[in-house]
């Protein structure tokens, strides 16, 4: 394995690309009992249209959520059981753009670490089971709908893209899941969980050569080809400007978004990213002027916040909370983001912001889970995760006001707002 020591950082992460293709991060943390595996497929909720065998294939939406669930089943029992028995803590996650096993553990790291990679690289389903998981996976996506925060956001996306399968929730509709058979769950499987599509990444007190040698044993020796995706070809222009439900809320609540300009995977996702956090924090960041002249006159409340997400072929920013006046809060926004173009940023602040975030990136190196998710996010879009320091660096007052220029613009944005419903 070849070791990539980041100074900075005072981190050490060995990389190895298996014959099989399969990617290979692991961070050795020597003083620490704690192990940590993270095992992913670039699958996600976006990823319905793709093409197999030669031919496309349109799958329903929920399906690689739907899948995950699946996937901890064996012809034995149940590899979470497995797992629970030797000490370990796992579970999964379905994003957009990417579907992660994982657990942490003190002992019986070796045997727990070839659990998870045989269950998850051999599928086993049964139309009984998916039957049965229907049933449950439906129920959960009545409470996610019964959820305002859900709606809200989910509202907001649909209100951003006229195509883009980003308008698709990762769980799917009781409608959707309803066509998941198991030849299409395994249709699925064979198309992304293949070595060539994933990334096994370790963090803790590991030998780099041990892990890499369980995975050559467990997993295939083919890695299979590369898949071709159609999120949708998304246009420039909005879906609608404004959208809004009832619901059984005591007050409302909102969120503004801003359809941004899509990036490329490549070094430039990781500058746009730490650009898109920065824009957030020196607009609407809680030590923000607009922030502390709108709490303090009573627009908003510790609920409020918001974030710049990065997804395949699209990007966007959103801020909201509950408010009694979003339409008011939005437009102070807007206003706010055209102020700071036209007349700039208060150096001072500008710098505290700068090291603040820089900060946050660099505790998030004391979380084993973070580590290992940031270099898997970092593999399948195409940068070191790791360099993030290099890019603070070259970071300016005038790149920020770039981004605002472009990105935070009154035909950019959406309102989508949930409303008390009326005795």
């Amino acid at each position: 394995m070849t070791p990539i020591l980041y100074e900075r950082l005072g981190e050490t992460v060995y990389c190895e690309t298996l014959p099989n293709g399969l990617e290979i991060r692991v961070v050795p943390k020597p003083d620490h009992a704690k192990k940590y595996a993270f095992f992913a497929t670039r699958y996600g909720g976006m990823d319905t249209r793709f093409s197999l065998d030669g031919q496309w294939l349109d799958t329903p939406a929920g399906i690689a959520h739907y899948l995950e669930h699946k996937m901890f089943d064996t012809k034995e029992g149940n590899a979470l059981q497995e797992l629970a028995k030797n000490g370990a803590e796992p579970n999964a996650f379905t994003s957009n753009s990417m579907t992660g096993y994982y657990f942490d553990s003190t002992d019986h790291f070796d045997e727990n670490l070839e659990i998870l990679l045989s269950f998850v690289s051999v599928p086993w389903f049964t139309q009984e089971s998916v039957a049965k998981e229907q049933g449950i996976i439906g129920q959960e996506i009545r409470m996610i709908e019964d959820n305002p925060d859900w709606q809200i956001y989910v509202r907001m996306l649909r209100a951003l893209y006229q195509v883009s399968t980003a308008r698709t929730s990762i769980a799917g509709t009781v409608e959707s899941i309803a066509q998941i058979t198991a030849e299409t769950l395994y249709q699925c499987h064979k198309a992304f969980y293949t070595p060539s599509n994933m990334i096994l990444t370790v963090v803790g007190g590991v030998d780099p050569v041990k892990v890499s040698g369980l995975a050559r044993r467990i997993l295939p020796q083919e890695g299979g080809p590369a898949i071709p995706r159609d999120y949708g070809q998304e246009p420039e222009a909005l879906e609608t400007r404004e959208t809004r439900l009832a619901m059984e809320v005591s007050s409302p609540q909102f969120l503004t978004g801003y359809k941004c300009c899509p990036v490329q995977e490549g070094e430039d996702r990781l500058r746009t990213m730490i650009l898109g956090d920065l824009a957030c924090d020196l607009l609407f960041g809680e030590s923000s002027p607009l922030y502390q002249r709108l709490y303090s006159q009573g627009l908003i409340n510790a609920s409020f916040g918001g974030a710049f997400e990065l997804m395949p072929g699209v990007a966007y920013l959103y801020a909201g909370g509950e408010s009694k006046e979003p339409r008011a809060v939005a437009a102070e926004l807007q206003k706010e983001a055209d102020r700071l173009v036209r007349e700039g940023l208060d150096g001072d602040f500008f710098q505290r912001t700068l090291r603040a975030s820089f900060g946050s990136n660099l505790r998030g190196l004391n979380s084993f889970e973070n580590i290992a998710v940031s270099l898997t996010e970092g593999y399948f879009g195409g940068y070191d995760p790791f360099r993030f320091p290099q890019v603070f660096d070259s970071v300016s007052q005038e790149d920020v006001l770039r981004f605002l220029q472009e990105n935070v613009t009154e035909s950019r944005s959406v309102l989508s707002e949930i409303v008390p419903k009326e005795a």
